[in-house]
């Protein structure tokens, strides 16, 4: 199909390729083909795909410890992809990260690491070199509501102020971290209070809402280019599947159970898929189409993955830095 950036069936494919990919990626775990780690983003693809349309690839990406649809809706490669976490040597990160340690510079995805909020300082030292520069580049960084009971979270927003770069803050309120709902860890669900607190322009948006997502991106970037201040966007989405692993019911309850049915009828593909036919974008038939070709890409893209090697021995040290 002809895809225009951008367009509504862009982000429906984008979407839809991230969800396509995971699913494999969980059907593998499973099987136990790999063993690193895996932390899915099933029903929150559209925060990544809204966002990463307003981007450039001189801007800055950097994720968290769940972030193929971060590297995915930057334009990572996803062969590359398939390789890290397999542990190969043409992996994105050489083989030696796996699914948690992701990055794709050509694309302006910087980076993604486990510990949580670890990126959020990185990207507020990006945007201080786009500010530097004069690029009018933006740094972004995506992280989830735990993240905001870090202490450096609260710093960096402080700084970001006090220094206007040009940072877009996006929080992904998925309302868990890890296995803990947010009413068991803070007195709020809105994260956005703490922008607020230091005077950063900030917005609820409906995380599984992809135009929306996207417009309020675009919004807040074309000013951020020309203004170099930071903005911030709280996402309201929900993943499908549990904390790690390929599971949909590692977390076990009746709360659980009652959101799960509720968000699942809010799934961000569905959505946009209703409203694409209803306006007379597309059609079931090309949808139909559109989707085996997604799913053929991400299963060639496995077998060319699975085909890669580990990296030698010898090169085990390579990139590491040794202080004696």
């Amino acid at each position: 199909m002809n895809l225009t950036a951008n367009s509504p069936i862009q982000l429906l494919s984008s979407m839809m390729l991230i969800r396509a990919s995971e699913l494999k990626i969980s059907i593998e775990a499973k099987k136990q083909t790999f063993k690193t780690p895996i932390h899915l983003a099933i029903g929150q693809e559209a925060v990544a795909v809204g966002v990463a349309m307003a981007l450039r690839n001189s801007d800055t990406v950097f994720g968290n410890h769940r972030s193929h649809g971060h590297y995915l809706a930057t334009g990572g490669e996803l062969t590359s992809l398939f390789s890290e976490i397999l542990g190969n040597a043409d992996g994105c990160s050489g083989g030696r990260g796996g699914s948690m340690h992701i990055t794709s510079r050509k694309t302006g995805f910087m980076g993604s690491m486990p510990i949580v909020g670890g990126t959020i300082p990185v990207s507020l030292g990006a945007a201080l070199a786009h500010k530097r520069s004069g690029s009018k580049g933006v740094s972004v960084v995506f992280f989830g509501d735990g993240a905001a009971e870090e202490g450096v979270f609260h710093e960096s927003l402080n700084l970001a102020a006090i220094m206007s770069l040009p940072i877009l803050f996006v929080c992904e309120n998925n309302l868990f971290s890890s296995h803990l709902h947010i009413s068991e860890r803070q007195k709020s669900s809105k994260i956005q209070r703490f922008a607020e607190a230091h005077q950063i322009e900030s917005h609820e948006v409906d995380g599984n809402d992809v135009r929306k997502v996207s417009e309020m991106s675009n919004k807040l970037i074309k000013v951020m280019r020309s203004e170099s201040k930071p903005a911030f966007i709280e996402a309201m989405t929900y993943r499908l599947f549990g904390h790690v692993g390929p599971e949909i019911d590692e977390e076990i309850g009746f709360e659980r159970e009652r959101d799960l049915k509720t968000w699942r009828k809010r799934d961000p593909i569905e959505r946009e898929l209703n409203d694409l036919i209803r306006e007379g974008i597309l059609s079931r038939e090309t949808f139909a189409t559109l989707s085996e070709e997604i799913n053929q890409s991400v299963i060639d893209c496995w077998e060319r993955a699975h085909r890669g090697v580990n990296p030698d021995e010898s090169t085990l040290l390579q990139n590491v830095l040794m202080d004696f």
